[in-house]
């Protein structure tokens, strides 16, 4: 097993630690992908071989070192090739590494039963289609002729299809691989009416974008807002930002605007999410000046208070509205 596919178990407003658990796996290899907000893959091909130790050996260390360091427990999958990896992840549990082993036979034996849908880029449309021929286990997919594959569901997908279901995972890691989006979700323990609780949430979840965005160093350049309601129902609304940011105020601010757009009155909302959209290196990002010293001292005081958090926690520090 060379592959490492690993989900950290962030409590909510933690994941700006995720640059330093990265920061762990990358002691072991600089092969390493992000997966936000919570996941890595990390390539381990030439840490089995300079440290002495198998993939799952490596995979203790790093839990170890996760929960002393963050107090941060992880669900880790192993396996020949990234696919295989992320598909052991959905068997682990916090302590034990799921693994799967280099043999074809055993690939074979992991991959026989699953349903088709586990497989990646088996959607729920290509599911079905699959299902309605008797195809409903990866084994039986494996075990059908390319032509028809190719036939169900087109020719390149039915290729791709077919190698998948045998095991065949060509996918790589992608070192420092840039997320398109980040997400930050509020769900409601009962359905909320009060609108000042609604506005408290969208705060939470900018704070946490903002954090997240700069601990990253990037900035978005669109915030998409979702409220699911108690019926199921939902409504998104998106925004395109005056200029590319990380500036937890400016995506606050562009929230509240959004959810006053909507005029809800009285609305039974079960959730809010954020969306940052449009990511970009923020070194590469425009910045108007301006002349206004509370903007300058706003952002001067939120480079501390990133700190702190960094050292501290992500409840050093955060707007007294939210303490309580």
């Amino acid at each position: 097993m060379t592959i490492l596919c690993v989900r950290f178990q962030l409590p909510p407003m933690y994941e700006a630690a995720l640059p330093g658990l990265l920061g762990l796996l990358e002691e072991f290899t600089p092969v390493v992908e992000a997966l936000p907000p919570d996941g890595a893959l990390a390539d381990l091909r030439g840490a089995e071989r300079y440290f002495g130790r198998s993939a799952v050996e490596l995979a203790a260390v790093l839990r170890v070192r996760a929960l002393a360091l963050y107090g941060v427990d992880c669900v880790i999958g192993a396996g020949p090739g990234p696919m295989l990896a992320r598909m052991a992840l959905r068997d682990a549990r916090p302590g034990v590494t799921c693994a799967v082993p280099e043999a074809p036979d055993a690939i074979a034996a992991f991959l026989a039963d699953r349903p088709v849908a586990t497989l990646p880029g088996v959607g729920t449309a290509t599911a079905r289609t699959l299902c309605e021929y008797g195809l409903d286990t990866v084994g039986r997919v494996a075990a059908a002729p390319p032509s028809t594959l190719q036939r169900l569901v087109g020719a390149k997908a039915g290729r791709e299809l077919h190698e998948r279901a045998n095991g065949i995972d060509r996918g790589r890691v992608v070192p420092n691989a840039v997320s398109r989006s980040l997400a930050a979700e509020r769900p409601f323990l009962l359905d909320e009416l009060d609108p000042d609780r609604h506005r408290r949430a969208l705060l939470s979840a900018a704070e946490e974008l903002g954090a997240r965005l700069r601990a990253v160093e990037k900035v978005c350049r669109t915030l998409t807002l979702t409220v699911r309601y108690a019926d199921r129902s939902s409504t998104t609304r998106s925004r395109t930002l005056k200029e590319p940011t990380a500036h937890s105020a400016a995506l606050t601010g562009t929230a509240y605007d959004m959810y006053e757009a909507l005029g809800l009155q009285r609305a039974r909302v079960r959730a809010l999410t954020l969306r940052a959209e449009g990511l970009a290196p923020a070194e590469q990002a425009s910045y108007q000046l301006t002349f206004d010293p509370v903007d300058e001292k706003v952002r001067r005081i939120e480079e501390v208070a990133d700190r702190a958090r960094a050292r501290f926690g992500p409840r050093a520090v955060m707007p007294g509205s939210l303490a309580a």
